[in-house]
């Protein structure tokens, strides 16, 4: 698989994921690099204010940021860096918490193949995302555009035009990252979906993004602008993946 190489997201002091990761890339025969997470808490106070629109998350999100998810953030625009400072074409991206399957290489494989019909896939998802699969990219595996919501971000491919866009869009942080980067229409970016997924988020796991949930919520009254984003934000979810799918439809 020229010029693909993988980067494993791993927090320094979580050595005991980082060797689990690693024995599953293992058979896989896949290159990879681990890429020390960002640890949101030892941030400055300034650079805290300065990568992290606090507003815009409390109105689109509905509660208090954490900085743990702000870590996670600049982990992935980490890696985007790391991308494009090597000659390499597409990054296979990696949270540590995720469980591969056998069926990752062959997928893979299918994908750069395909290289003009994505410019991110996600490998992984937390919601179904409504797939409307038009090519197949390995036995029983199909390239899909999503119609609504598919969170999470453990895994995923992208290319070097989407690693410049996410470069230039990102930040600062106004939701979680796998709030944001899906958002096709955002960035001018093909983000695609294989279903069913290569990949799986290990619920098993404690995350060590954020805690205390609940305690971060507002109260419903204070998340009518959090409603009224989200609608907005589906809304455009559903007129991009109908434009995408015609634009397949019609041959890429």
């Amino acid at each position: 698989m020229d010029g693909l190489h993988t980067w494993v997201i791993n927090l320094d002091r979580d050595g005991e994921r980082l060797q689990r990761i690693a024995g599953q890339l293992a058979p896989t025969g896949l290159a990879w690099t681990r890429l020390s997470a960002v640890y949101g808490r030892d941030l400055p106070a300034d650079e805290q204010r300065r990568l992290l629109d606090g507003a815009a998350y409390r109105r689109k999100h509905g509660m208090e940021p954490a900085l743990g998810e702000l870590g996670c953030y600049l982990s992935h625009v980490a890696v985007m860096r790391a991308l494009l400072a090597s000659e390499h074409r597409f990054a296979l991206v990696l949270e540590d918490d995720v469980l591969l399957t056998p069926s990752l290489v062959p997928v893979l494989q299918g994908l750069l193949a395909k290289p003009s019909r994505w410019d991110m896939v996600k490998l992984s998802q937390v919601h179904s995302g409504t797939p409307q699969p038009y090519l197949e990219v390995a036995p029983g595996h199909q390239l899909a555009v999503m119609l609504s919501r598919c969170t999470g971000s453990s895994a995923y491919l992208v290319n070097r035009r989407a690693a410049e866009a996410y470069l230039a869009g990102l930040l600062p942080m106004t939701l979680p990252y796998d709030h944001v980067f899906d958002q096709g229409w955002t960035f001018g970016l093909q983000v695609r979906l294989v279903t069913p997924t290569p990949c799986i988020h290990d619920e098993a796991i404690a995350t060590t993004i954020a805690t205390g949930g609940a305690s971060r919520k507002f109260a419903w009254h204070r998340r009518l602008s959090a409603h009224r984003w989200r609608l907005g934000n589906e809304l455009r979810r559903v007129i991009y993946g109908l434009r995408e799918i015609a634009r397949e439809r019609r041959g890429g």
